[in-house]
Formats: C-alpha cells, structure tokens, sequence
C-alpha cells in the first residue's frame, strides 16, 4: 500500500506561536512508528498537522497516499460521548468519505457490523455510546478506523484509560495493520509498551530530539534532553527567523543548529534527529 510522509522544515503552531518545530524526516510506507515525549512535547500537534487540522507555519508535508486517506483517532477526551449516536451510527461516519453522509449507514451496514466483530463488540449495534464502558468505546472507535480502509493510521493516546485485555486486543489489531503495509503513527506515554510493540520512535521536546530504531532512540540520554528541553520552552516565543531554500529546508550551514524558542540563558543543544 502507499503511505508514506515526507516532512521538511515543519514548523506547526497556533497563532503564530510554534508548539513544533523544524521537523525533517520520512516516515516510510507500512512504517509503525511510535510518538513520544514529556507532555506538552508536540505529539498531538504533529499528527493533527498530518490530517490538516494544525496549520503548516513553515516547511512542508508530503503526503504519498494515493487517494488522500489518512484515518485519524484523537484522544479520547476530544470525543464528545453525550451527542446521541448508536454504536453503528458511530462506526458508520468512518464510511462518509467513500459514500457519503447519507448513504453510508444503509449500504454499509454489513462493513460496520464486520468492523464491529472484529474489536469484539458484535451486539452492540444499537447501544447509545454514552452507556459504553470506556474500553468498549475505543473499541468502537477503532472498528470506525476499519471501515475507512485508510493506508495511514494515526492515533492519539490510544491506550489511555482502557483496561488491559482490550489494550492487548487492539495491539493486535494495530499489528495487523501493520502486516497489511498500513502506515500506523501512534502518539504514546508508556515507554515500555513503545519498546515491545513499534519498531521505530521520534522522541519530540517542541523539537525532535532523536528519530529511528525504538532501541536507539530510547536511550537514557535522549530522555533526559528531552525532558530538560521541554522544561526549557518558552510559550511566547515567536517563530524562528531562517531562510529556506526553494524546496523548504532550512540553511543551518547560514544559521547554525540552535533555536530560540527556550528561556534566556539555558543551554541550548544541538538536534540529533535523524531520517
């Protein structure tokens, strides 16, 4: 399948203020690539600007899906649970973009009841959402993501606040992405989980601090630079003033490796991002 992402210079942010910045890498097609950081490093803000819901305030993405699919599950608390919608209605808006809003119920019913199945949760079509046990509803919300048939997957704290066995369940379901060739990019805290499940890792602090296999990323160092530099930032800071050639790279050989988003006086370092 296609599905994978070039990224080149990206600054992403919120009124003029970078909440990520100076972002080079690819993520290959059928990559299962972790996100992680302290909080407030930008793992929310990069996938959002990967599904166009951040503005693009410098640099550039490159998108290789052939159709322009990405299906996209954000964090649990961005989802409101009270709006009065079915288990299937539910799964069903994941089919609004190959049908359309209002056929997409009845000429997809038999792909939502199979996506329901599949996450366990046959029987449970004609239950409110707001009566799901919150395992259940990221159940629900992942048989959403396999009706879109997306070639690239991100998620956002996928994990959090489930219990175990339907964490497990959906590991698996993510693996079976992943041995289809789907991109899957997934936003997560527990480090150990990273180092058992996802091959490679971008470790972000505002700006990536290392980029590669999970095992060489997730180093002792690289943590504590990660942390040190989240604590560093400056929320007010404007965005870094750099030149770009004409393809959107920034010329670090004119302005060095250093940017100037954290608090006067600290340190600052080098980036040690790699492709």
């Amino acid at each position: 399948m296609s599905g994978g992402i070039r990224i080149r210079g990206l600054t992403l942010g919120y009124d003029r203020h970078p909440a990520i910045h100076h972002l080079d890498g690819t993520i290959a097609p059928g990559d299962l690539l972790a996100l992680v950081g302290p909080n407030g490093a930008g793992k929310s803000t990069l996938l959002k600007g990967l599904v166009g819901e951040v503005r693009v305030l410098g640099g550039r993405i490159e998108r290789g899906t052939s159709d322009g699919a990405i299906a996209y599950l954000p964090q649990a608390a961005e989802i409101d649970r009270d709006f009065p919608l079915s288990v299937l209605d539910l799964v069903a808006m994941g089919l609004w973009r190959r049908l359309g809003a209002w056929s997409s119920l009845y000429r997809g019913r038999a792909t939502c009841e199979a996506a329901l199945a599949a996450v366990g949760l046959s029987g449970f079509e004609g239950r409110p959402i707001g009566t799901l046990s919150g395992g259940q509803f990221q159940r629900a919300l992942f048989a959403r993501l396999i009706v879109q048939d997306a070639s690239v997957i991100l998620l956002d704290e996928p994990f959090t606040g489930i219990d175990a066995r339907t964490v497990g369940d959906l590991l698996a379901l993510i693996r079976g992405w992943h041995g289809q060739g789907r991109t899957v990019i997934a936003a997560l805290h527990d480090l150990a989980q990273v180092r058992a499940h996802f091959s490679t890792t971008l470790l972000l602090a505002r700006e990536p601090i290392a980029w590669g296999p999970t095992a060489a990323v997730l180093t002792p160092h690289n943590l504590e630079r990660a942390r040190h530099l989240s604590e560093a930032w400056d929320e007010t800071a404007a965005i870094c003033r750099r030149d770009h050639d004409d393809h959107g790279h920034h010329d670090h050989a004119a302005h060095g490796d250093h940017h100037d988003h954290h608090h006067p006086g600290q340190h600052r370092v080098n980036r040690e991002a790699a492709e």
